[in-house]
This record gives structure tokens, sequence and C-alpha cells, in this order.
């Protein structure tokens, strides 16, 4: 069974967990303990160089870091990534939006707030608001029209813009503005694969 190497409130390890979810994958989560340093550790930085989670470690002791090549890696074969050139263009293209604007934004935005740095750094912090303020505007006036991120259907492009957009608010930004938005989460929420994002850790 592959062993995936996360920690409960990292988002990109979620995502891993919720394709695994929606196909029905088997996956042994690992707690990888950020806040103590073990993904600085040797045995750690063997699987991954960078030090940071997730990682999908395979049968054959292959590790495969970086959340959206787990997730891509994961739905591939299946009806989440379709083979076909210019509709895994469309998956791809959401992917890249998130790895571009929702991550690096909304992610550090709500690190910043729960830390409570947001107000040592006020400056980094409204920086980051506004830019995920843009991004969360671009995804209202596509889910305006759209019901789902790529080819009118419920694909990885969907569970990788999920795993930010479901934190949103932790980030301390007001989702009042972006209904459509706020219409997409629940819809995604609402499949019965759905999982909440402390699934597969260890009580």
């Amino acid at each position: 069974m592959p062993i995936l190497y996360d920690y409960p409130r990292s988002r990109n390890g979620y995502k891993a967990r919720l394709v695994a979810s929606h196909l029905g994958l088997p996956l042994q989560v690992v707690t990888t303990d950020l806040m103590a340093g073990e993904s600085r550790q040797a045995d750690f930085l063997a699987k991954n160089a960078a030090g940071k989670v997730p990682v999908l470690e395979l049968e054959d002791g292959t590790c495969l870091p970086e959340s959206n090549a787990i997730a891509l890696f994961l739905a591939e074969g299946s009806a989440l990534l379709p083979d076909a050139k210019l509709e895994r263009a469309q998956v791809l293209r959401w992917m890249f939006f998130e790895q571009s604007q929702l991550l690096p934004n909304i992610g550090l935005a709500r690190m910043l707030k729960i830390t409570g740095r947001d107000t040592q750094r006020p400056d980094v912090y409204a920086q980051r608001v506004e830019a995920a303020q843009d991004a969360l505007s671009a995804l209202e006036r596509h889910f305006a029209g759209n019901d789902w991120a790529a080819l009118g259907r419920f694909t990885v492009a969907d569970i990788v813009l999920y795993a930010y957009s479901s934190v949103v608010e932790e980030a301390g930004i007001d989702t009042a503005p972006y209904p459509a938005f706020v219409a997409w989460r629940r819809r995604v929420e609402s499949l019965p694969a759905h999982i909440p994002p402390d699934w597969g850790f260890a009580a």
C-alpha cells in the first residue's frame, strides 16, 4: 500500500487524500510533525530534498513529492484526468492556476493569520490578501457560468482548487463577495466521496 507522509494542517496533503478517497484507492497516512522538525531530518530529506510534505512513497520505495504531481499520479487512468490532449490541458490549466495564484496567497495569508504574524507583518499580509482576492474574483467569474473547473464535470482540477479554497476564511478573507465560488465549494463538499481534512490520520 502506498504511504503518504503528511501533516494534519497541510492542505497540500489534503489534495492527495481527497483524490484517493474519490477513487477508492488505499493509502496509508503517516504523520510527519512539521512543528517538531521531522521534515528536516535526514531520513525524510532522503524522501524529499525540499523537506516538505506531502510525499507519496510507492510500494517499490519510489518517493514522489509535490502535491499536484501526486494528485496527477493518483488520478492517472481515471475519470478525474482525461486522456485527450486539449481536455487534459484544460484540467492542468486550473492546477497551474492553483499553484501560482491560490496556494502562495491564501496559504501564506492563512499561515500569518494562524500564527498571529498578520499583525507583525501587516504589509506582507495585506499584499497576500489582495492577491488572494484577485484570484477569488477570477474563480467567481468562472463559476458564475460553470458548475465545475473544467469540462463541465468534476475532475482532479476541482480537488486541487478546493484544498486551499476550503480555508479562505482561516486566512481572514470574507467570502460574501464570491457567491458562485461558495456554491462551487458546496458542490464539492456534497459529493459522496468527500472527506474532512483530518481523514486518514490516527486519532
